[in-house]
């Protein structure tokens, strides 16, 4: 697949394919997510063939991986839809103007605090918070060792907190 062989990518989906759909409906149980998943794994498996490491594993292990990582992602944009849906059913009345004026005030004040943080600790966090990767995710997309973005991102928390705690009602 790294050369471009299309064989290759079709015999890598008839190998795996079914096991795959099977560990992502464990995940979700829908047999449409599941193909879903397996479809943008195998994608992803041949768009980054090329970095494939097979010093790091097999590629069953590696298309495991993957498909795992893109399930639970599946899994918890679900769950959030769900939640945005139970929050504000239909026909409920609209919030108040004074109800919004106070959230865009919020969001102009958490929006400041985030731009007060360093370049590094602020890419970190919106990797990690507004692109909902996982922090291995996180420092394998910035080079960075996994523990260096752990310590950004707790650093980057902890002086959230700091700048936000004065700001409650």
């Amino acid at each position: 697949m790294a050369a471009g062989d299309a064989h290759a990518l079709r015999s890598l989906t008839l190998r795996y394919s079914g096991m795959l759909i099977a560990l992502a409906m464990r995940f979700g149980g829908d047999q449409s997510d599941a193909e879903e998943v397996v479809a943008d794994v195998l994608w992803q498996a041949w768009s980054d063939a090329k970095s494939y490491d097979a010093g790091r594993g097999s590629v069953a292990a590696w298309l495991v991986m993957l498909a795992r990582s893109r399930a639970i992602d599946r899994l918890r944009a679900k769950k959030a839809r769900q939640a945005r849906a139970a929050a504000n059913p239909p026909g409920e009345a609209a919030p108040d103007p004074a109800s919004i004026v106070d959230a865009a005030q919020r969001a102009r004040i958490v929006r400041a605090a985030v731009a007060s943080l360093d370049r590094d600790e602020r890419t970190a966090l919106e990797l990690a918070y507004f692109s909902d990767l996982s922090q291995s995710q996180v420092a394998q997309r910035l080079g960075l060792p996994l523990g260096t973005v752990k310590t950004r991102i707790r650093g980057a928390m902890i002086k959230l907190r700091q700048a936000l705690s004065g700001q409650r009602d």
